[in-house]
């Protein structure tokens, strides 16, 4: 994908990873605490959350938890780091360019509709947006080590695609963000809201199929 470049290239490399590799003693402290910070911020929110409960519920010293994260912020971005290596598939999914637009947006769309209703994404977005307005950096961290990531690298295959004619010239990540908006216009919203609604799958692929269909019609090539 080489041939569109603008002046802020769309890369999955423009976050870092902040996972650091441990010798396994520590690494199992490290997901102990991570584990425990997860259940805590789910239960209490963030404001609720406090370093002295996480290190007394692993069992050690507040010392021992802040070799390991120096903040409470350094926490939370750990908590996300680990649910979107768990969940996050969407940014390993392969997006090839050899096969029709349409095709590749069903598989997509239908793991990005999957993922995003899983419960722990569900409960930490609704973490996020519940603290999102006391605490605004954590709906950066949030944005910037899940969805900005699985974006920008979805917006270089639009991007692509569009260079070789198979969609129309536009804005790439503008496309994305049309997509991925269409395909949590359905059971997502009733999910998010925890309505019984959310179970009905075949309604999440109905969903799908109205995006990619949506989609195509207003991004497909001119005559």
């Amino acid at each position: 994908m080489r041939h569109w470049t603008p002046e802020t290239p769309l890369s999955i490399e423009m976050i870092p990873d902040s996972t650091v590799a441990l010798d396994d003693p520590a690494a199992q402290r490290r997901k102990a605490f991570v584990d425990a910070a997860r259940s805590a911020f789910f239960a209490h929110g963030y404001a609720g959350t406090t370093m002295s409960s996480i290190a007394s519920k692993v069992g050690g010293s507040k010392t021992t938890l802040w070799s390991y994260f120096p903040s409470k912020e350094d926490l939370f971005e750990a908590v996300v780091d680990d649910i979107v290596e768990q969940y996050g598939q969407l940014l390993s999914i392969e997006l090839p360019l050899d096969e029709p637009v349409q095709d590749v947006l069903h598989r997509f769309g239908n793991l990005l509709v999957t993922k995003l209703t899983a419960t722990p994404i569900l409960s930490l977005y609704r973490l996020v947006v519940g603290e999102a307005e006391r605490f605004p950096h954590l709906a950066e961290t949030f944005y910037d080590r899940g969805p900005r990531r699985g974006k920008a690298r979805t917006a270089e295959w639009v991007a692509e695609k569009m260079v070789r004619g198979e969609l129309r010239m536009g804005d790439p990540m503008r496309a994305v963000q049309q997509f991925t908006g269409l395909c949590q216009s359905g059971i997502y919203q009733f999910a998010l809201l925890g309505l019984p609604e959310a179970r009905d799958l075949a309604r999440l692929r109905a969903d799908v199929d109205d995006a990619v269909d949506t989609f195509y019609r207003a991004w497909k090539p001119g005559d």
